[in-house]
């Protein structure tokens, strides 16, 4: 059953209770007096003036009734739509989106918790999957249209044209080496190539080389002197010098190997900073990437394959992406069920974001819900109320028949009681 018919059959059948309450207060009236038939009249009529007084309160909700002197008092709910849209923000503001009630909201519900207990069931991370797996053609259908990618173009050349390359690298790189994390690098960087100097297949390729050198360049002296001997002696000392130098740099923080590498780093930095060639090579750089038609027809192409790999992969059962998003889904569960402290620290960031964003999601929300209703036309906003309680409302009318009723019921026995005192008394 629909709203609308429930409500016409709120209405019906306070309707009946009224014409039933009517019909016995006409056929009272006619009718010779008596105690049952005053009493009946008596209930009816007191049951009509209920049921009409309540029809009045009812109605005058959602619309004018033309009465004198009351008529300005009726229609309430579209006299006052401003007003109960302007009430209704303020109200969903104040009790849902204050920045403090939000935050004690997530960090009471613990979100973090809840993911992971969610995700932690195989089922939810297939659905999750799935359901992601269908927003991928609408993604790409939307970044395949022409006008959006004249507007994703436009904006990526507009910040291109605004960035300062050389400076930016120059800041960048500053930043990496403050507090001496280059150092750091560098001495993974040293790590790194003392592995693969002590490598067998490593030292045979030096070999390779030296006797390779020999024999391009001192043919004479390559059959004459033991090569092999000599590639693999020159290929070991080679290496070993490399890796002593490497180790006494590693051992030593201020070895001067260190203090030369920065000063190359923080002269590299000054230079992309300041100087012209660099900061030019910088520019070049950034008109390429915008005006390049190469480098552009480049990135269009490399799109269309991604793309159609990506359309080609999800309608596949056994994707690559939905298989990664469920695995992903698997670890992020495991994660988070494991370490409680790190739950602690994602709520109470999320509870953060709350706090930073919800005046201006509360300002918006507010004024999108006033804005909305106060658009709507008279009429339709009280008939949408109206739908959606007028069910409830037509039971006042019920109500205030059978109360009516019952008062009417009272004052007759109470009338007839002081006639009889009256009687015994006199």
């Amino acid at each position: 059953m629909t709203k609308e018919q429930e409500l016409l059959r709120s209405k019906r059948l306070a309707l009946s209770l009224l014409a039933a309450a009517a019909a016995v207060f006409v056929v009272t009236s006619l009718l010779p007096r008596g105690f049952w038939i005053d009493g009946l009249r008596a209930i009816s009529e007191a049951a009509m003036v209920g049921a009409l007084a309540d029809w009045f309160a009812v109605v005058a909700l959602f619309r004018r009734v033309p009465i004198p002197f009351v008529a300005r008092h009726t229609a309430i709910i579209p006299s006052n739509k401003n007003k109960i849209a302007d009430n209704l923000a303020v109200f969903v503001e104040d009790k849902f989106l204050k920045p403090e009630a939000l935050a004690a909201v997530i960090l009471k519900t613990d979100p973090a918790t809840n993911v992971a207990q969610w995700l932690k069931e195989p089922a939810n991370r297939n659905y999750l999957a799935a359901h992601l797996a269908k927003l991928v053609p609408e993604i790409l259908a939307t970044a395949d249209d022409a006008r959006i990618q004249e507007l994703l173009r436009d904006a990526l050349h507009a910040a291109i044209g605004k960035l300062d390359m050389a400076p930016s690298l120059g800041t960048v790189i500053h930043s990496l080496t403050r507090d001496g994390r280059h150092q750091e690098l560098l001495d993974d960087g040293m790590r790194a190539l003392i592995g693969i100097l002590n490598k067998p297949a490593t030292r045979q390729m030096m070999a390779e080389l030296i006797a390779s050198w020999l024999k391009r360049e001192h043919r004479a002296m390559e059959i004459m002197l033991p090569t092999e001997w000599i590639s693999e002696s020159g290929a070991t000392m080679i290496a070993n010098t490399l890796n002593n130098i490497m180790e006494n740099v590693a051992a030593d923080r201020d070895h001067k190997l260190r203090a030369r590498f920065d000063e190359m780093v923080q002269r590299f930095v000054v230079r992309l900073q300041s100087d012209p060639a660099f900061i030019a090579k910088g520019d070049e750089f950034k008109r390429y990437l915008r005006d390049s038609d190469t480098f552009n027809r480049y990135t269009r192409e490399l799109w269309s394959s991604v793309r159609d790999w990506i359309r080609t992969d999800i309608e596949r059962p056994d994707s690559h992406l939905s298989t990664g998003v469920v695995q992903a889904s698997a670890w992020l569960s495991e994660e988070l069920l494991a370490h409680p402290d790190m739950r602690t620290s994602l709520n109470q960031h999320l509870a953060g974001m709350a706090r930073t964003l919800a005046p201006a999601f509360s300002s918006f929300l507010t004024r999108h819900i006033s804005d909305t209703v106060k658009a709507w036309e008279d009429k339709d906003m009280s008939h949408q109320i109206e739908l959606n309680i007028g069910k409830d409302l037509q039971f006042i009318r019920v109500n205030g028949t059978l109360v009516g009723g019952m008062i009417g019921l009272l004052l007759y026995a109470c009338s007839q009681l002081m006639e009889w005192m009256t009687i015994m008394l006199g």
